[in-house]
């Protein structure tokens, strides 16, 4: 933890000249504070990030703290450190470097020096310096803005169900507006990855903690719309399959939370997967790069009841232990080696090897009527009906 790592540092540094510490995680608002007091033994004041330097015999604290927050997108990682290194205005190189220190003298000279480093390869106008508190709430407060945008046109999409609108016409609409931007507007079953989730929590806590209740409230709406999105996929999968999937065959395509990644932490393919189990139906799973056992320690980790309620009563929910999960949920080779009679393909991960399948040999294979529901309208629905498959997408009106 930080305090560990904070007492690690102090005890192996050699003191014979003053020390700079960078903060890098994702950290609750003034950690800075704590990291502080526990490495030069004296306290912030409340407004130390931009007071005066602390009074300490010795002149300048021994140690000086910096927030320096990362912003890389989880799948995307090694591109953005390669442009950064080797072509630092390419679009995949880092949009901002954010340092935070104290405005003292010695604060100043820190945040300088990691300035120094950063130059040889990153624009100086990618630089932003800010006192500690910002800089710390800064990660927390983009995740939360991105997620706001996700549930947003999330929210939209229902909406379009009913009125028989059609949310990619609606973002590339709203998307124009150079106010609004593009960005984070493509509809899904919903948002996942530890980082939304764990940084709203972050700040919903913060929020109550300060007594700001309605600011509190304001940013659960967020997760409580990602929630309701992906109860109602969850819903329309069943409901569009004549309301039930008991002991119907369901090829699940993609489980990690996005694309180009492992990842399954807090993926709603796995609230997905539950209520579909609950409902009785046959699952098989494919996914190009998540390991089974991954899969299976997320489905039985996350609450089904947390899917905005779920869609089975909480009194007659099953137990998903590690060895009920194995004898129900299979995992599959590739798409084709279990589309065999299938009755539905979920999509839940956009993998852009989706986008090339064999459609027509596919549906020659399924059970009929064949279903296929998009949860990241990433497929030609137009050419998919062609074939004969009934598609259910997100945000998508009635014909």
């Amino acid at each position: 933890n930080c305090e560990m790592c904070a007492r690690t540092i102090k005890n192996v540094a050699l003191l014979d000249e003053d020390k700079i510490v960078v903060e890098r995680s994702t950290v609750p608002v003034r950690t800075a504070e704590v990291i502080h007091q526990l490495l030069n033994g004296t306290k912030l004041n409340s407004d130390d990030s931009n007071g005066s330097d602390i009074n300490r015999e010795s002149g300048e604290p021994k140690f000086e703290v910096l927030s320096n927050p990362e912003f890389l997108s989880e799948g995307n990682e090694f591109n953005q450190r390669i442009s950064d290194s080797c072509c630092p205005n390419s679009n995949n190189s880092a949009s901002r470097i954010l340092i935070g220190s104290r405005n003292t003298p010695s604060g100043k000279k820190a945040a300088q020096a990691l300035i120094d480093i950063y130059a040889n390869w990153i624009p100086r106008d990618r630089i932003l310096t800010t006192n500690l508190w910002s800089s710390e709430l800064s990660k927390l407060a983009a995740n939360a803005f991105l997620a706001q945008r996700v549930s947003s046109i999330n929210a939209m999409s229902a909406l379009c169900e009913v009125t028989g609108a059609d949310v990619t016409d609606l973002s590339r609409a709203i998307g124009s507006d150079d106010r609004i931007g593009d960005k984070f507007l493509r509809a899904s079953v919903g948002f996942g990855g530890s980082g939304f989730k764990k940084d709203l929590l972050s700040l919903i806590y913060l929020c109550e903690y300060n007594g700001l209740n309605e600011c509190a409230s304001y940013w659960m709406g967020i997760l409580t719309m990602n929630d309701y999105q992906i109860k109602r996929f969850s819903e329309k999968l069943v409901s569009s399959m004549f309301s039930t999937v008991t002991g119907k065959k369901i090829l699940i395509l993609g489980f990690a939370f996005k694309k180009d990644t492992c990842d399954v932490r807090e993926t709603p393919s796995a609230l997905v997967v539950r209520e579909l189990l609950e409902e009785g139906s046959d699952l098989y799973v494919y996914d190009p790069q998540v390991k089974r056992e991954d899969m299976l320690k997320e489905i039985e980790r996350v609450d089904g009841g947390g899917c905005g309620g779920g869609l089975v009563a909480e009194s007659n929910r099953k137990v998903f232990t590690t060895e009920y999960l194995e004898s129900k949920v299979k995992t599959s080779s590739s798409v084709y080696s279990d589309v065999e009679k299938t009755h539905a393909l979920v999509i839940l991960t956009p993998w852009d090897e989706f986008k090339g399948l064999d459609f027509q040999k596919i549906y020659a294979s399924m059970a009929k009527p064949a279903f296929i529901f998009d949860g990241h309208n990433i497929l030609d629905h137009e050419l998919l009906r062609d074939i004969g498959f009934d598609v259910h997408a997100v945000g998508k009106g009635c014909d």
